[in-house]
């Protein structure tokens, strides 16, 4: 004789649902939308600071502003850098194109942008460093991640 065992299934509960790790499709399209808006959230402080858009000051300005107010020896140069990277690195992240070492630069610019703020205290409605610090963590979560499967490395790699 054989005994016959019936197991019963019982529904996942709310939190059992919500504590479940994403399907690895949903994950990754989160990831993306990250990355995404992570670069393009920066490119319109880049603009600002290369070519005067989006109610910038321009490159001349902005350099002599960093001279002046915040102290970089070369302000100009400096300007340079932060709009460049703000504007061709943050499209580079955004498209997922070199994106470790996009993100690498980027959270370093922006870690150095959070220093310059710590005088105005943590808000960034008063112009404090809450602002850089957390684009800073949340691009060095792509250094560490990379690009994923929606990004010009995956394709790249692909070929």
């Amino acid at each position: 004789m054989t005994a016959t065992t019936e197991i019963t299934r019982t529904a996942p509960s709310f939190l059992d649902r919500i504590a479940a790790p994403a399907p690895a499709t949903l994950s990754e399209i989160a990831d993306t939308t990250l990355r995404v808006a992570v670069g393009l959230a920066l490119v319109p402080h880049g603009v600002q600071k290369l070519f005067g858009w989006m109610g910038g000051y321009g490159l001349e300005a902005t350099g002599q502003f960093f001279e002046t107010q915040l102290g970089f020896a070369y302000g100009y140069l400096a300007a340079l850098a932060a709009g460049s990277i703000e504007t061709f690195v943050a499209l580079a992240l955004a498209l997922g194109l070199a994106t470790r070492a996009a993100a690498v630069v980027i959270a370093a610019l922006l870690v150095v942008a959070a220093t310059v703020h710590i005088p105005a205290g943590f808000f960034w409605t008063n112009g404090g460093w809450e602002y850089p610090a957390l684009w800073a963590v949340a691009a060095a979560v792509f250094a560490v991640k990379g690009g994923g499967r929606f990004s010009l490395d995956a394709l790249i790699a692909r070929r």
